[in-house]
């Protein structure tokens, strides 16, 4: 009894309608900006190394293909070294042949935040990344940061090329974030609030750090234990807690799965709702 005391709620503490897959995933494949200057709604994932920034792509771009799909490379393995390397941007391809076109939600991921000054990405980096300074293809380096005639630096960029939603992406399953990867956080966030950047957050492995949410991913919303990890990354980086999103990456399964691509929807029909409002304003 005592796991489940320890486990359970009586009840979700927040409502998610199970049911409702086939009208988020309408909703998410038919959005489009509606300014003729911006095509894209871009949206820019950052945070600590390992949390599943490329696989949480993999995932948003299964659930909207309706297969398996590997567009972002993603490490196996949740290393201290950081994955990507490069600032990337990742379209989710519609279609097949000649009629084959892109949704209009992209994704950039950066390489990963580390602990101390000379690993990871920079935070300037990612400061110039949400302001769409940083040119497609740019080799991050840890150790200096972008600068104005660095070929990487892109000085006129369009509204198309600027970030409209930041998403910081952690894990469940991982220990603490530590101070110098908090610090990097604060600065980003900073500079994002400054422009105005909506953000959000995704709590990924959750199944990994809940066995009854393992067992059973509709209990995600009453698990006591997820609930308060999500409300201490809410009290140590300042993300309100209707702006974190608990998700399952896809990792091993060969087959989808409707629970975890609602999960994924439900967060992704926000960054599109928070991003396009954005996009409204500038």
């Amino acid at each position: 009894m005592g796991d489940m005391e320890y486990f359970a709620l009586d009840e979700p503490w927040r409502e998610l309608r199970w049911g409702e897959k086939q009208k988020n995933l309408q909703y998410v494949q038919k959005y489009m900006p509606e300014k003729d200057d911006i095509r894209y709604l871009r949206v820019l994932l950052y945070g600590p190394v390992g949390a599943g920034k490329s696989s949480f792509i993999n995932s948003v771009s299964n659930v909207l293909r309706g297969r398996m799909t590997i567009p972002a490379l993603a490490s196996a393995t949740t290393s201290d070294q950081s994955f990507t390397k490069k600032y990337e941007t990742h379209k989710l391809i519609k279609g097949r042949g000649s009629s084959k076109t892109y949704y209009h939600v992209v994704f950039n991921d950066i390489m990963g935040l580390e602990d101390g000054d000379r690993r990871g990405v920079h935070a300037d980096d990612i400061k110039l990344a949400l302001r769409g300074h940083v040119k497609e293809g740019y080799k991050f380096n840890p150790v200096s940061p972008l600068t104005q005639d660095d070929p990487g630096y892109n000085p006129t960029p369009s509204a198309d090329d600027r970030i409209h939603v930041l998403v910081c992406v952690m894990s469940a399953n991982a220990p603490q974030i530590t101070s110098s990867v908090l610090e990097k956080m604060s600065r980003v966030r900073e500079t994002a609030s400054d422009l105005g950047i909506p953000q959000m957050a995704m709590m990924t492995h959750i199944d990994e750090a809940c066995g009854e949410t393992q067992k059973n991913l509709r209990n995600v919303y009453k698990s006591k234990h997820l609930r308060k990890k999500m409300k201490d990354f809410s009290a140590a980086v300042g993300i309100p807690m209707n702006c974190i999103f608990p998700v399952k990456n896809y990792s091993e399964e060969i087959d989808l799965n409707d629970d975890v691509d609602i999960l994924i929807l439900s967060a992704l029909r926000k960054i599109i709702d928070f991003g396009d409002d954005f996009i409204e304003k500038i």
